[in-house]
C-alpha cells in the first residue's frame, strides 16, 4: 500500500520516537539498521523529514535525529504526504486526468468512499502514539520469529 520509502519512514520515526522518549538522539546509520533499511536511502529520507519539519536533527558529536513536543501532532498522514505526495487521496484511481463528482470515472464513488476510511485511520493517531503502542508491547514494529 505504501512505497518502499513510506514504509522506511514510518518505521524510522517511529525509532526515533522510541529513542527519544528515553532522551536519545540517533544517527542514519543506527536507524537504517533498526529499519531493516539502506544507510543512503534512509539518510535521503531523513532528511526529506526534518526538512517538513516532521522530526528534528542535530550536528555534532552529540547530534541525530530527534523527535521532541514540536513535532507530537504529526499523523502518518502527514508522514505519507511528505515522502509519496497527496496522490493516493486525491488522484485518480485508473489515472484519468479530469476525474471529479462531477466527470466521475467508473470507480470514483467506491473510491471515494475507501479514502475516507484511509485517511481516518491515518488521522487517528499521531506518529507518537504509534512509538507507544510499540514500546508497551501493543504492537511490533519487527518481525516476531
Amino acid at each position: 500500500m505504501f512505497s518502499k520509502a513510506c514504509q522506511y519512514g514510518i518505521k524510522s520515526v517511529i525509532y526515533i520516537w522510541k529513542q527519544s522518549q528515553i532522551g536519545q538522539k540517533v544517527g542514519a546509520k543506527e536507524i537504517a539498521a533498526h529499519v531493516d533499511a539502506p544507510e543512503p536511502f534512509t539518510a535521503k529520507i531523513l532528511q526529506e523529514l526534518v526538512r517538513k519539519k516532521l522530526i528534528g536533527s542535530q550536528k555534532g558529536p552529540s547530534g541525530g535525529f530527534y523527535a521532541g513536543k514540536e513535532h507530537e501532532n504529526f499523523t502518518l498522514k502527514d508522514l505519507v504526504v511528505v515522502i509519496d505526495g497527496d496522490e493516493l487521496f486525491n488522484g485518480c484511481s485508473l489515472g484519468l486526468k479530469q476525474c471529479s463528482e462531477t466527470n466521475p470515472c467508473p470507480l470514483h464513488h467506491e473510491i471515494k468512499n475507501i479514502r475516507l476510511e484511509l485517511v481516518q485511520m491515518l488521522t487517528n493517531k499521531s506518529l507518537k502514539q504509534l512509538a507507544e503502542e510499540v514500546e508497551s508491547g501493543e504492537t511490533v514494529l519487527y518481525r516476531l520469529a
